[in-house]
């Protein structure tokens, strides 16, 4: 939605938000909306104000304190005990299918509005179309529930020029990616996304995606990444955190590193490392940032959790292929059980989504059920077909610290099966602000918000200003919590009162309205680094 007539001459009045008060002879300015008597957290300072926020049209006209008396309102929302906040950007989804779908249901994004989120990324872990140009036409054709920020993937980039292949790219090979990103730069991506876990993106040498991430540091984008071994893998933690900080000085960019975590029994306990690592390298002034979600189960393919990398090669039949080569089999078996160890072994996985015949099972029921090996199991179930697991493997230490820190942001990561796609942000608050207190709600609203909006880029968004666009939440802080569980991952939160995505009502009343008021958040390239 534009400005409207009003919200432009209302915020022309305003030199300030409380800076002047009505006479008798001036007629009263209208509002749209106004949230009346709520904790307002501004996403500026960790201090709340008792007071109003006023909305005109798509935008914010003033926040905190009381309203000024030159205004009326259509409608009032009585927020007395509730906090007010600027909408929740989730800075890390895999709500790409969902938003891009053909399924209007689909689209709104309940479970993500329902938490009080008004801005989702996608396009991470790098399986993000290069193809900005048509989500965005995409996107704006049709009514999307939250507003959609978008990653270039290095996936398809690769996928492009080599396909499943584990080798180097020719010279003109990378000439290729390197215009489909630059591309993508200038039709809008935040910058590039890799999933350097994931087969193919895990056959790139550092060397391939620092010339990438040059593209993206010339059109001023990001480096965001699931780096390449969270656990103890091939490189380990610490070896790809310090993959990550070298892509960052050598193409000269912000990089940022998804979903940070210590997985598995090899790394637990590191988090106060990796802590030290970065912050020794913001002090000197890189430019590194992070998100984390709030539980200890990851989430992931079966076949990316327990298959080596060389097993992924060319694709899901030349895996097939290596099941029946007897000259492969002690190789295969041999780091499918050490991959196992580093999980936590069979206990430690949970079948979450794919097929029902394995659906809230673990791996250690599967292998019991049929009197098998795990690593035999293992291998059957993924004949049938590849799941997705929740994966038990993080200690809550681990977890409390990442989150702890001023630089990490709240993502979801969500995906199918797990219950953080329906309830992250909404147990972030219950479980680390309401009862063990780890963090303050101010800092919950930070790390949801302002921190998130200002890393990425979005502009005018993740503050409650006047002038900003009209992303709010209100929740009950007596209410809000998540309802969705490892074995029921689909109840939504409870708790958000009322959401506004763009000024509209997305939820009212603790109900979603069906209203679509998302938009493509498009960054605007560095001047003169795309055609005229």
């Amino acid at each position: 939605m534009q400005r409207s007539l009003v919200t432009l001459a209302v915020l022309a009045a305003l030199a300030s938000p409380f800076h002047t008060t009505a006479t008798a002879a001036e007629a009263p300015v209208e509002l749209d909306l106004l949230l009346r008597g709520g904790t307002v957290y501004t996403g500026d300072s960790d201090t709340p104000v008792v007071g109003d926020v006023g909305i005109a049209g798509d935008r914010i006209v003033f926040a905190g304190r009381a309203m000024p008396a030159q205004f009326r309102a259509r409608r009032t929302i009585d927020a007395t005990g509730l906090v007010v906040a600027p909408g929740f950007i989730d800075a890390h989804t895999h709500a790409d299918a969902d938003l891009l779908s053909n399924d209007a249901r689909k689209r709104l994004n309940i479970p993500f509005l329902t938490q009080g989120v008004t801005t989702a990324v996608i396009g991470n872990d790098g399986f993000g179309g290069y193809d900005i140009a048509a989500q965005t036409q995409k996107l704006r054709a049709v009514p999307v529930g939250t507003n959609v920020a978008m990653y270039a993937g290095f996936g398809p980039l690769r996928i492009s020029q080599l396909g499943e292949a584990n080798r180097a790219p020719t010279p003109a090979q990378m000439n290729a990616m390197k215009q489909h990103l630059g591309r993508a730069m200038c039709d809008g991506a935040l910058g590039l996304s890799t999933g350097l876990f994931y087969p193919p993106q895990n056959f790139s040498k550092t060397e391939e995606v620092i010339e990438l991430a040059k593209v993206a540091a010339a059109h001023g984008g990001l480096y965001d990444s699931h780096i390449r071994d969270e656990a103890m893998y091939n490189v380990g933690l610490k070896g790809s955190i310090d993959e990550v900080i070298r892509i960052g000085h050598e193409a000269k960019l912000p990089v940022h590193v998804a979903h940070i975590k210590a997985l598995g029994v090899a790394v637990q306990g590191q988090s106060g490392d990796i802590i030290r690592r970065i912050e020794k390298e913001r002090a000197a002034g890189l430019d590194i940032t992070a998100d984390h979600y709030p539980w200890t189960a990851s989430s992931t393919r079966f076949s990316a959790a327990l298959l080596p990398p060389w097993a992924n090669e060319g694709g899901r039949a030349a895996t097939l292929q290596r099941f029946d080569d007897a000259a492969q089999q002690e190789r295969l078996r041999k780091d499918m059980r050490e991959n196992l160890r580093l999980r936590g072994g069979p206990e430690a996985i949970l079948f979450s989504a794919g097929s029902t015949k394995y659906v809230g099972k673990t791996l250690a029921d599967v292998a019991k059920a049929s009197n098998a090996d795990p690593v035999d199991a293992a291998i059957a179930v993924l004949r049938d077909g590849d799941l997705m697991i929740a994966s038990f493997n993080m200690s809550d230490d681990d977890v409390r610290a990442f989150m702890k820190r001023p630089w990490v942001m709240t993502s979801s990561d969500s995906s199918l099966g797990h219950p953080r796609a329906y309830g992250t942000f909404a147990r972030k608050y219950d479980q680390y602000v309401a009862k063990e207190r780890a963090i303050s709600l101010a800092q919950f609203i930070r790390s949801s918000t302002s921190l998130t909006a200002d890393t990425l880029g979005l502009v005018q968004r993740g503050h409650l200003r006047p002038g900003y666009h009209a992303d709010v939440v209100v929740f009950d802080p007596k209410r809000f919590a998540a309802k969705a569980t490892y074995t029921q991952p689909t109840l939504l939160s409870e708790g958000v009162v009322t959401v506004l995505v763009n000024g509209r009502l997305a939820v009212d009343g603790g109900q979603p309205t069906g209203v679509g008021a998302g938009v493509p958040l498009l960054r605007t390239p560095k001047p003169g680094s795309c055609p005229a």
